[in-house]
């Protein structure tokens, strides 16, 4: 496997109370300055209803944050192919990867919210098969197929081909999974990468050790092959100096995240609203699932027990909220950069080596500081100095003389 990269999705969450302008200057804000920190990619999605999640195109959103940033890459989390016509879909995937020159990840999903559905007529029982016959229709108007005609229930394209193509030759494709088979089935189908949002529950993490089998599974059906570097995991956390910093700042936001939102607004089966703050960031919460509040030591294991239950995997992508204040949400993904990536990569191992080495070869390296004494002594004008240096020192009242033992000990 390959480094373990890491990115940030962006839903986006919010709480329903700040200017709604503002907010969407904040998270491109946060794009541009995860892509100072170095990290590998940046998703936003596309939602219509519930008043939390206030992205409707993530294209035109990929837009403004190219211009901000330079390196990152931009992933669409996702386009709800149901609502949309492929063909436009297409022209729009076109013309992004073009504006943010070749930095486009295509993120697809069937669509996340009923509520989004039903406001455009659609029913909930279609949206997977539409999805799928989407996809397919996009990968050979993508890949500059000769002219086809396309009759569906839903659309109807005739003699359809693009008339630009990505500035990408292989233009990434992932397909959003959640706890069910379905999308990691059709990412085996169509040869795509996964991005994992399920993983944020119980029944998500339950589920994620067999995730992959479905995909190699419907992979091999469909005669193509998927690869684990192009998994994505997405974790929640937020991280501080210490765990009870770390709680004290995302307590009251998670509260009311969970309360507001997943049960109140949502009203996900299961899910049971907290009686306090103090219960949202509890042990017993957080062991079962509801995210990860701590110290970057913590991420670490966290990131590599994920590892392992999942056999492995190409990138963490962290689910972008508002828990904390906007200060401490930006200082918990610049420690993530600072000290866990490069400690899940193994980046420090040879810092450690090397001073190691220094430490127990204490005995060698003396030997040099003897050398440059040595040519010292070797050199009558140098010894003179020298001398003179030491009889001008004894010669001083003894309030200013120096103490010269820390330098002779030194062998200054």
């Amino acid at each position: 496997m390959a480094r373990v990269k890491f990115g940030a999705f962006v839903a986006p969450h919010h709480p329903i109370g700040e200017h709604p302008t503002l907010q969407l200057q904040r998270d491109l804000e946060l794009a541009a300055h995860l892509d100072k920190l170095g990290y590998d990619e940046f998703w936003c999605g596309e939602h219509h209803s519930t008043g939390w999640e206030v992205i409707a195109s993530p294209e035109l959103f990929l837009a403004a944050a190219g211009e901000r940033t330079h390196n990152i890459k931009l992933g669409t989390g996702v386009i709800s192919l149901p609502y949309h016509h492929p063909f436009n879909v297409a022209q729009r995937l076109v013309q992004l990867d073009h504006m943010t020159r070749g930095r486009l990840i295509f993120g697809s999903g069937p669509g996340a919210l009923p509520s989004d559905a039903y406001t455009l007529g659609i029913d909930p029982m279609v949206q997977r098969d539409r999805q799928d016959e989407a996809i397919g229709v996009i990968r050979k108007l993508l890949r500059g197929d000769d002219r086809f005609t396309h009759e569906s229930d839903w659309f109807t394209l005739k003699d359809a081909k693009l008339q630009l193509l990505p500035l990408q030759e292989d233009l990434p494709f992932a397909v959003a999974s959640m706890i069910s088979p379905s999308g990691m089935t059709l990412a085996g189908k169509h040869g795509t990468g996964v991005l994992s949002i399920g993983s944020m529950s119980s029944a998500g993490l339950q589920a994620l050790p067999t995730q992959w089998s479905f995909a190699e599974t419907a992979a091999a059906e469909h005669g193509n092959v998927v690869n684990r570097d192009n998994w994505r995991v997405v974790m929640s956390w937020h991280i501080a100096e210490t765990r009870e910093q770390a709680k004290a700042e995302a307590k009251n936001g998670l509260y009311r995240w969970h309360n507001e939102y997943t049960v109140g607004t949502l009203m996900r089966p299961g899910a049971q609203p907290y009686s306090s703050p103090d219960e949202a960031v509890s042990d017993e919460v957080l062991a079962a699932g509801g995210g990860l509040i701590g110290t970057p030591d913590d991420m670490i294991k966290a990131v590599k027990d994920m590892l392992e239950l999942t056999g492995g995997f190409g990138t963490v992508i962290g689910f972008a909220h508002d828990w904390a204040n906007r200060e401490a949400t930006l200082r918990s993904w610049d420690m993530v950069a600072r000290y866990v990536i490069p400690e899940v990569n193994g980046m420090l191992d040879n810092y450690r080596e090397s001073q190691q080495y220094v430490i127990n070869n204490r005995e060698v390296f003396d030997r040099a500081g003897e050398a440059v004494m040595a040519k010292i002594m070797s050199n009558e004008q140098a010894v003179a100095a020298m001398k003179q240096e030491a009889d001008g020192q004894a010669a001083m009242p003894a309030h200013h003389a120096p103490d010269l033992s820390d330098k002779s000990s030194s062998g200054g």
